[in-house]
């Protein structure tokens, strides 16, 4: 089973998708803007690309996914305007599991460069757009073509279920019921993922080019702690829980004899 066409964000625009409900994920875009910005002034100020290529590795759909190229952009023309120097050519790439809503992103493009374009008040380049669907953890783009790679609250998602955890019953990830082994099996898996992460991103950079990384984390060396990264989680376990316990007691009626048993 192609597990990028089952987990994968909720698509479209209305009450339930990803883009009406990502505001924690937009507020680290935001909150990491500084960094972001640093970074692609330091790598274009010292190389002046004639055509800079940029990827946005678990990109979703909505207005987080745009807001990162449209700033990204914005800093760049802010420099070239600086140096008196032209506009570089654009080549934007968007990177998720093939179950993303990528229409959703291209729909809302020409609304985004003309919108991009009045803000920046001078005439730039031209700016491309492509879609590449497929997971990170392997090999997305060819060797030696980004110069800036961005992922923001993606990395946190693991490739695949860890093995050897059948043992953690009724939890979805680690718990302070957890048994030990279970936390040793995600810490292996998230080892080995962002492993093959950073050697296929050495792959396809150019020498001298960057990435900026956000994921979430916690505070102290607990992870089962519920304050810093297993609250939602929990509360996610209980509701599927429950749901499974509804099933079950429709499916096997429970009379007053067993209940006292």
């Amino acid at each position: 089973m192609d597990l990028g066409q089952v987990v994968h964000m909720n698509g479209g625009d209305g009450e339930t998708s990803y883009a009406k409900n990502s505001f924690h994920q937009g507020n680290a875009v935001s909150l990491t803007k500084p960094i972001r910005d640093e970074a692609i002034t330091s790598l274009y100020s010292k190389t002046l690309f004639k055509s800079l290529a940029i990827a946005d590795l678990g990109c979703s759909s909505g207005p987080n996914t745009l807001f990162v190229v449209s700033d990204i952009i914005m800093v760049v023309e802010k420099l070239c305007q600086q140096l008196n120097h032209s506009s570089p050519e654009y080549k934007i790439f968007f990177n998720d599991v093939s179950g993303n809503d990528f229409n959703n992103i291209f729909k809302s493009l020409d609304n985004f460069k003309e919108k991009l374009q009045d803000e920046i008040k001078t005439k730039m380049s031209s700016c491309y757009f492509f879609g590449v669907p497929g997971s990170f953890y392997s090999r997305v783009f060819p060797n030696r073509s980004l110069h800036f790679i961005h992922s923001s609250h993606s990395l946190q998602w693991l490739s695949k279920v860890p093995e050897g955890i059948e043992n953690n019953k009724s939890n979805i990830y680690i718990n302070y019921t957890s048994p030990s082994n279970v936390v040793k099996a995600y810490y292996d898996q998230f080892k080995r993922d962002f492993s093959v992460f950073l050697k296929c991103r050495a792959e396809e950079l150019v020498e001298g080019g960057c990435m900026v990384l956000t994921m979430p984390g916690r505070r102290n060396e607990d992870p089962c702690d519920i304050k810093y990264c297993c609250y939602y989680w929990e509360l996610l376990a209980a509701v599927l829980n429950g749901m499974v316990l509804e099933v079950y007691i429709y499916k096997h009626p429970i009379n007053e004899k067993e209940v006292f048993l």
